[in-house]
């Protein structure tokens, strides 16, 4: 049966009311979202043309900023624009793509944490299997993976959202199009749309979080027979990856795995990993990793010698 929608367009109510404080928020944000691009972007050319970079651990770090990039696009041009917009209006099919796209990316980085942590857990528990395992055909097939990923869930999230008939009210209260505040808005009983929802999202991101935490926990049991220099190196290459999963993962679960509600707590949680954790993760990754650090001053002194030469 074919949805009747009588509401084209939507309104945010965005993050704050007050016109200075959306003025000043744009000062702060628009910064931020420039060096989210700017860090998670050298990452990825870092990678690309450094030889030192050529391990697994490396080759999904690049990947992981390549997400953490379409990630923060999805969401955060239109929210930056808007704090300058008397009305902030996002048309109902543009909405549908924004909600796709966030929850393509969205999931598509839970799988990637994953992925990594299954790479770390293969390079500390079965180092002298890691390059048979960890091959480069595995690894294309483990991010192709993730991204398949995305995609599914993205797709059943959407495929559900555009069943729902909008006959108004057409204001979002939030500042970007996501699931729970758009099902408020339908003039239908969304509670078996919401449990389809909850229980896709559960899905990728419980199986996924259970996964970590028991990798993470194999690799302290198998380090306790290390020696003292092994365990630091060991833990050194680790710290960097939970401190992400943790950004990630704290604010998901405090406003997925709860009762939805308007409090402007939420949207305040929801900026942080929309715009502040893709722009902490690449400088977490290279002031915790030598490596990165040594290939990037490599990558900058070969510029500076192509423009004196």
């Amino acid at each position: 049966m074919a949805v009747t929608n009588n509401v084209n367009q939507l309104i945010f109510t965005g993050l704050f009311q007050d016109r200075d404080t959306q003025s000043i928020s744009f000062v702060v944000f628009l910064p931020m979202y420039m060096a989210t691009m700017l860090g998670n972007g050298l990452i990825i050319l870092t990678v690309n043309t450094s030889k030192s970079l050529s391990s697994p651990m490396y080759f999904f770090l690049s990947h992981l900023s390549l997400v953490e990039i379409c990630y923060s696009s999805t969401i955060v041009p239109k929210f930056i624009s808007g704090l300058l917009a008397e009305n902030k209006i996002i048309s109902l099919d543009v909405c549908m793509t924004q909600i796709f796209f966030f929850h393509f990316f969205g999931v598509a980085e839970i799988l990637l944490l994953t992925v990594m942590a299954y790479d770390r857990y293969v390079a500390i528990c079965k180092p002298l299997h890691y390059m048979t395992i960890m091959s480069r055909p595995v690894c294309h097939v483990l991010v192709f993976s993730s991204w398949l990923g995305g995609m599914f869930h993205s797709v059943v999230q959407i495929l559900i959202t555009v069943q729902l008939p909008f006959c108004g009210p057409n204001v979002i209260d939030h500042y970007f199009c996501d699931l729970h505040p758009l099902f408020k808005l339908a003039c239908a009983d969304t509670f078996v749309a919401g449990i389809i929802v909850f229980a896709n999202s559960g899905l990728f991101s419980v199986i996924s979080f259970l996964f970590l935490i028991s990798s993470y926990v194999v690799i302290l049991v198998h380090l306790r027979n290390q020696s003292a220099e092994g365990r630091r190196k060991a833990l050194s290459t680790c710290a960097s990856h939970i401190t992400v999963v943790l950004l990630f993962f704290g604010p998901a679960i405090f406003l997925y795995l709860r009762p939805s509600s308007t409090f402007t707590e939420d949207k305040l949680v929801a900026v942080f990993y929309t715009v502040v954790t893709p722009m902490l993760n690449p400088i977490i990754y290279t002031l915790r990793n030598a490596e990165v650090k040594n290939a990037m001053k490599g990558l900058w002194r070969k510029k500076v010698n192509l423009r004196v030469g």
